[in-house]
């Protein structure tokens, strides 16, 4: 299988965060068939529809040979290896990586949909998703950039370093 660019959304609001994303993204490039391409900076950013401390969130490009599916459960066992527990929808995260774009595929099954349904909300995976690609369209949806006065009154400061 050739290799296709995919985006993958990571973040942390527990413990060291700043440290889980950048040790996370380490294990990303250290993917089976896989090669770290790009990084965007971190960013800090408050929970949406949920408590807790803020989050740390960064974008990730990776070349990959994995299909889809590979690439979640690859992603879903680097969050169990950072002690991922989900005890309710948005419970604060040691990790979490989201696949936000495989490609310009469209995907829907049981346990996975990307483009991932809500990153045209978010400022927290679009603003560092469109500094990877100030370009970047979305499948089914359009251009990212198009998104950003949605997003605006979310709160997200890159982190210097």
């Amino acid at each position: 299988m050739p290799s296709v660019n995919a985006y993958v959304g990571v973040g942390a609001n527990l413990g060291n965060a700043q440290e889980t994303v950048q040790r996370a993204i380490l294990q990303l490039a250290d993917l089976p068939r896989t090669r770290l391409k790009e990084q965007s900076s971190l960013f800090r950013t408050s929970p949406i529809d949920a408590g807790g401390d803020d989050y740390v969130n960064a974008v990730v490009c990776i070349a990959t040979q994995l299909d889809a599916q590979e690439l979640l459960m690859q992603l879903q066992s680097i969050e169990n290896d950072f002690g991922r527990e989900r005890p309710y929808v948005n419970a604060p995260r040691t990790l979490d990586l989201d696949i936000l774009l495989y490609d310009t595929r469209q995907i829907k099954t049981d346990t996975l949909i990307v483009p991932h349904p809500r990153l045209t909300e978010r400022a927290f995976v679009l603003i560092p998703l469109l500094q990877i690609d100030p370009t970047i369209s979305i499948p089914g949806k359009g251009a990212a950039h198009q998104f950003v006065p949605g997003v605006a009154g979310q709160s997200i400061s890159r982190i210097a370093g």
